[in-house]
C-alpha cells in the first residue's frame, strides 16, 4: 500500500439532488437543536456535564474505558484506584479543555491552522502521545494498523509528510472558509478530509471531532458550539471507519460517507434535543425546589455550580462559590447548612463521607445519571 494522494477541495463527484433529503433533514432537526439552546440562560454552564460526556466518549472511540462519573468524581477529588484510569481522566479533561479554548479563540478570529496546532498541544499535554511531536504537523511517514502492525500491512496510509501534507492541509484550511451550496455537506468533507490527511503523529480521531462543533458554531448554525457526535460515531464506529476507509478508492465512497454523516446529525440532533430539554426541565424543577427548602438568596447560585459540577466536594464549591460570586457570597456554615438541607431532601446523595481534613464529596444524582444515561450514583 502507498501513501493517499488526497483529492483537491472542493469535490466535483457530490450527488447534490440524491443527498437532498437528508440534507434538508439535518438542517431541521439543527435549527430545532438551536432553538432549544436559545430557551437556555446560560447553555455552556446548564450542557457543562453534556460536554465531558462528550469528552468521554470521544476518547473511547480512541481506546478510554473512564465514564463520566469518574471524571466528575476525580475533579471533586476522589482518586482512581488504577494509574491507568488516571491517563484516561486527564486525556478526557484534555479534549475538554480544548473545545472551550477554540471556542474563545473563535470569538476574537476565524479558525486557522495555527489553532489546530495550539488545540494538539492541548489535547496532548501530559498523557500519553506527549511526546509524538505534541503541537506540530508529522514530518514522519504514519499509518493506521492493528496493534504493532508494520507499514507493509497497514490498513491505510495517509499522505506523505512534506510538501504533499502541507499543499493539502493549506487547501483543506480555505476549503473549511469557503461559501458552498449546503454546510452541512462542507461539513461532513471537512471532518472526513482531516481524518484522510492525519496530520499529526497521535489525536487525530479526537482533534477531527472536536472540528464538528466549532465548525457548527462559526458557521452561525449554533448558537453555542455544544453539538457532539461522538455518541452515533462510537455506535455506528465499524460504519464510521468502513465509510472513512472507502474514500477515494470507491464509486460513490464520498456520497455514501456524506449520507452517513448527515443521518448521523440527524440522530444525534435528535438525541441532544431531548437530553437538552431533560436537562433544562430538571433545572427548572430544582430551582424551584430548592428555593422552597432554603427560602436563601444562595439557593439558586448554588445550584449554578452544582450543574457545572454536578460532583464535588464541599470545599471545592466553597472556592467555586467565592470566585463565581460578584456580590456577596454565602458564609461557610451557612453553604453547609443549605447542603445540609439538599441532602435530606434527597436532592444530592453522599458519595464519599468527609473525614479529618478530607472534604465530603457530593452528588447532584439526578443530573449525573441523565447525562450518563443510566443509574451510576
Amino acid at each position: 500500500m502507498k501513501p493517499f494522494l488526497a483529492q483537491s477541495l472542493p469535490l466535483v463527484e457530490i450527488n447534490w439532488v440524491g443527498l437532498l433529503p437528508l440534507i434538508g433533514q439535518a438542517n431541521r432537526y439543527l435549527a430545532e437543536y438551536n432553538g432549544v439552546l436559545y430557551t437556555f440562560t446560560n447553555p455552556e454552564l446548564l450542557l457543562s456535564p453534556l460536554t465531558t460526556q462528550e469528552a468521554v466518549l470521544s476518547s473511547k472511540i480512541e481506546g478510554t474505558q473512564a465514564t463520566l462519573g469518574e471524571v466528575l468524581k476525580f475533579e471533586a477529588g476522589e482518586e482512581p484506584q488504577l494509574e491507568s484510569k488516571r491517563e484516561d481522566i486527564q486525556e478526557i479533561m484534555n479534549y475538554r479543555s480544548a473545545l472551550r479554548q477554540a471556542e474563545k479563540e473563535l470569538q476574537f478570529r476565524p479558525f486557522n491552522l495555527n489553532l489546530l496546532l495550539k488545540l494538539h498541544s492541548t489535547l496532548l499535554d501530559s498523557v500519553r502521545g506527549r511526546n509524538k511531536a505534541r503541537g506540530f504537523f508529522r514530518r514522519e511517514q504514519n499509518w493506521i494498523g492493528a496493534l504493532g502492525t508494520p507499514m507493509e500491512e497497514a490498513q491505510f496510509i495517509p499522505p506523505e509528510p512534506g510538501e504533499q501534507l502541507t499543499k493539502a492541509l493549506h487547501n483543506w484550511e480555505n476549503f473549511y472558509h469557503m461559501d458552498q451550496p449546503d454546510a452541512l455537506v462542507q461539513l461532513a468533507i471537512v471532518h472526513a478530509q482531516f481524518e484522510i490527511l492525519h496530520p499529526f503523529l497521535d489525536g487525530n480521531g479526537r482533534l477531527g471531532r472536536i472540528l464538528i462543533p466549532l465548525f457548527l458554531y462559526e458557521k452561525k448554525i449554533l448558537s453555542s458550539p455544544t453539538f457532539y457526535l461522538s455518541e452515533y460515531l462510537e455506535t455506528e464506529r465499524d460504519v464510521y471507519i468502513r465509510r472513512l476507509r472507502a474514500l477515494g478508492s470507491e464509486p460513490e465512497a464520498w456520497n455514501l460517507w456524506i449520507g452517513f454523516f448527515l443521518k448521523g446529525l440527524i440522530e444525534q440532533a435528535k438525541s441532544n434535543v431531548h437530553k437538552a430539554r431533560k436537562v433544562h426541565a430538571l433545572y427548572e424543577a430544582l430551582k424551584d425546589q430548592v428555593l422552597q427548602l432554603t427560602h436563601s438568596q444562595f439557593a439558586v447560585p448554588m445550584l449554578d455550580l452544582m450543574f457545572a459540577n454536578p460532583i464535588f466536594s464541599t470545599t471545592n464549591l466553597f472556592a467555586s462559590a467565592a470566585l463565581e460570586g460578584k456580590s456577596s457570597v454565602p458564609s461557610k456554615p451557612m453553604m453547609m447548612t443549605i447542603l445540609g438541607k439538599l441532602k435530606s431532601a434527597g436532592i444530592l446523595k453522599v458519595v464519599r463521607e468527609g473525614r479529618g481534613a478530607r472534604a465530603q464529596i457530593l452528588a447532584l444524582a439526578e443530573l449525573v445519571n441523565l447525562c450518563e444515561g443510566n443509574q451510576v450514583v
